[in-house]
């Protein structure tokens, strides 16, 4: 069996490094991948870094596809994409997540009638004002082999009509890759870390990420949510990785943080599961910090209205909160004041999903 690995955003690396994990395990004589970095994330601390962090092998095929509008950047992956399958010939383009990288590989695999598989497939926020709530409903509308994370992705395919034995629950890839980074910070001297200083002085913080355009498109809307956190900030400090599209819209909206909001760079898997993990609580947009923080039992606040991750709300640790500054103070007073929402870890999220996608695979 001959894969095509596609990696093109900072999560896709997350989950692409347990499946590469799995293969080089895999005894296997006949089977070989080659891993396509497409370029998606330009910025070094979005993408190269991750590689190194997660001990991912220099991409075979890397492209230079970063910049420009969803349909640009999409025609570019699919144009590079497809002299790579020709010259491959590949039996599986093996896809993850919801990115544009995702689609446009998808798309050209199935059009040279190469199969593909979706992992993460099935999940849905049913909104499609999201560009990857589009990216996820056509990429799974051509993929012969769906591995999901959690049982209402299954129940989204059977109503779209896919076949059940094509539907494989597996886990989810990012908890596996998760599990592998927490086990190696236990066994690491942390004290050598960069943020190990900042995490002494701050004691007890909380860590925010936000970056979807609903979000920070919008000066009104980046400012209410800014506001709160400068609210919060006065009696508990911020930890703020800023993505590189939020930090765009602070600038051009000329939106202030507190001082007490420490802004930091994108940060590298090790160093922000480092932060997040002892964090009071987290307040996100980001579907994998859902997740995470569910494994972890950290009390998470989404800042949407929806999520394509109900497992992460039903049995986890996670709280739909909306985006008005009025709901994250709110969130952030009951949780001052010990209201704690406790979870339990989903079925299959035990570090073994990408063992699973492969055997499937192979069979």
């Amino acid at each position: 069996m001959k894969l095509i690995l596609v990696a093109g955003a900072r999560p896709n690396f997350m989950k692409i490094a347990p499946i590469i994990r799995a293969l080089e395990n895999c005894k296997k004589n006949n089977s070989e991948y080659r891993l396509v970095h497409t370029g998606q994330h330009s910025d070094f601390n979005m993408s190269e870094i991750f590689f190194n962090d997660l001990g991912i092998p220099d991409p075979d095929y890397l492209l230079n596809t970063g910049k420009g509008s969803h349909s640009e950047q999409t025609a570019k992956i699919m144009i590079a994409f497809e002299k790579i399958c020709l010259n491959e010939n590949p039996d599986v383009v093996l896809v993850v997540g919801d990115v544009n990288s995702t689609l446009a590989c998808s798309i050209v695999a199935k059009k040279l009638f190469i199969k593909v598989a979706h992992v993460e497939a099935g999940l849905r926020s049913f909104d499609l004002s999201m560009p990857e709530e589009i990216n996820r409903m056509v990429t799974d509308s051509i993929t012969d082999y769906f591995f999901t994370t959690e049982a209402s992705a299954k129940e989204n395919l059977i109503k779209e009509g896919k076949p059940a034995d094509h539907i494989h629950f597996v886990g989810h890839v990012m908890v596996d890759n998760l599990l592998y980074q927490h086990d190696n910070l236990l066994k690491s001297d942390n004290s050598e870390l960069e943020f190990a200083e900042l995490k002494k002085r701050l004691g007890q913080y909380i860590f925010v990420t936000f970056h979807r355009p609903s979000n920070v498109d919008v000066k009104k809307k980046l400012m209410e949510i800014i506001g709160a956190l400068n609210e919060i900030a006065k009696s508990t400090p911020v930890i703020f990785p800023v993505h590189p599209r939020t930090k765009k819209m602070l600038k051009k909206f000329n939106v202030k943080c507190s001082d007490n909001i420490i802004l930091l760079s994108p940060l590298s898997f090790k160093n922000s599961l480092y932060l997040w993990k002892d964090a009071l609580s987290v307040f996100t947009d980001s579907g994998g910090l859902q997740e995470e923080t569910t494994v972890m039992g950290v009390p998470c606040f989404t800042i949407r209205d929806n999520t394509e991750r109900p497992v992460t709300v039903k049995e986890g640790t996670n709280i739909i909160i909306g985006t008005s500054g009025d709901a994250i103070i709110k969130e952030y007073q009951k949780l001052r004041s010990g209201i704690k929402k406790r979870g339990s870890v989903p079925d299959l999220w035990d570090g073994k999903a990408a063992e699973r996608i492969i055997d499937v695979l192979y069979k």
